[in-house]
């Protein structure tokens, strides 16, 4: 299928490695150029020549903290009208409620909720002076199923859910989509610090861990990150233009509402 999707300009957060780096891939495959984030210079310039070397299309590496005025304004001066904006960004560690306290609550509603929030209000009205933007924020399973240690991550992401859903009513005439993609246990290095979480509080090893993961997960594995990648692609695509507003779970079926 031609997703209609080539030239197009994409900005895509966090994404030297994990999630983020799946969907640049999938973008590019489909001809999208894409500029691609993260905070180490190492890990971005390779992400680069990883994608240069495997896609003819123009890759644009920005070494910036994302959830800062600074590393938004780089990211917007390397594509200053991106057609497609995809938000990421790692989560905070599982942690007991009664841990946290104000500045760790203070930070993660910084960098999960007002920090992408500022990037959809500087790129949104562009995208729909001109007929075509694909906003994809990355959040959680865990916005629908929350979780006693997931509190930090969870919280600030439905918040941001909401806000995204309320305005995707506003733009969605102007061929301008808005959907939320909800992952759970996505073999990247998310994956990886809860399963090392099992393996620290547990004392089991970490196949065990993995196993007791995957035994959580209706489909009986772990998802890939090429199977995330190519869904944020579809939704990102020219032929998913009726789609907005809309939470999408990449969970292997396990979800067990119907809403």
């Amino acid at each position: 299928m031609d997703l209609g999707l080539k030239g197009r300009n994409a900005i895509v957060l966090a994404s030297s490695k994990g999630l983020g780096f799946a969907c640049a891939k999938a973008l590019a495959h489909e001809g999208v150029n894409v500029v691609i984030n993260g905070r180490t210079a190492n890990d971005v310039n390779a992400a680069a020549k990883q994608l240069t070397d495997a896609f003819d299309v123009t890759v644009t590496p920005v070494i910036a903290d994302a959830t800062t005025d600074e590393g938004r304004a780089a990211l917007l001066n390397a594509c200053p009208e991106p057609d497609i904006l995809v938000l990421n960004g790692g989560g905070p560690a599982p942690t007991k409620f009664t841990d946290i306290d104000q500045s760790g609550w203070e930070a993660t509603m910084h960098n999960q909720f007002v920090s992408p929030l500022m990037f959809v209000r500087e790129v949104v009205e562009g995208m729909a002076a001109r007929k075509f933007g694909r906003i994809i924020a990355i959040t959680s399973a865990m916005v629908k199923t929350p979780h006693p240690l997931m509190t930090l991550s969870h919280a600030p992401r439905i918040g941001l859910t909401t806000v995204l859903k309320a305005i995707s009513r506003d733009y969605v005439e102007h061929n301008v989509t808005i959907n939320q993609m909800l992952p759970e246990r996505i073999n990247t290095d998310r994956q990886k610090q809860m399963a090392q979480y099992l393996v620290d509080t547990k004392g089991i090893t970490t196949e065990q861990a993995y196993a007791e993961i995957a035994a959580s997960i209706a489909a009986n594995r772990v998802g890939t990150p090429e199977e995330f990648g190519e869904a944020c692609a579809f939704l990102c695509s020219a032929n998913a233009g009726y789609i907005c507003g809309q939470n999408l779970q990449l969970d292997g079926g396990s979800y067990e509402g119907v809403f």
